[in-house]
C-alpha cells in the first residue's frame, strides 16, 4: 500500500512527455503514464477494499470468540455449582485402577 502511494506521488510529479517504465516480472517495460496511473489507482482501491473486508472479518471472529468464551464460562460455572457432587464421584471413579 505504501509502495503504491509512493508510486502515485512520483508519477504525478512527472511531465507528460517523460518516459515511464513499469515492472513486468524482472523486466522493465515502457508504458503510458495514464495507464500506469490507472493501474496504481485500481491497485490502491483493491487494497483498501481488502483491508475493509479483513477488518469486518476480524470483528466477526472476535465477536464469535467472545460468544464461545461466554458459553464455556457458563458451562464451567454450571459444573462448579450444580454438578460438583456428581463431578466429584465421576472424577474419583476415573482414578480407580481397573482390574
Amino acid at each position: 500500500m505504501v509502495e503504491t502511494d509512493r508510486g502515485l506521488q512520483e508519477l504525478k510529479k512527472t511531465n507528460p512527455d517523460d518516459a515511464i517504465y513499469k515492472n513486468a516480472g524482472s523486466v522493465l517495460i515502457k508504458a503510458k503514464k495514464e495507464d500506469v496511473l490507472k493501474e496504481l489507482e485500481e491497485k490502491k482501491e483493491l487494497s483498501n477494499t481488502r483491508i475493509m473486508v479483513l477488518g469486518k472479518q476480524e470483528a466477526r471472529v472476535k465477536e464469535n470468540l467472545k460468544e464461545v468464551e461466554n458459553k464455556i464460562n457458563e458451562m464451567i460455572r454450571g459444573m462448579q455449582s450444580g454438578g460438583a457432587s456428581s463431578a466429584g464421584s465421576t472424577g474419583s471413579a476415573g482414578s480407580r485402577p481397573l482390574g
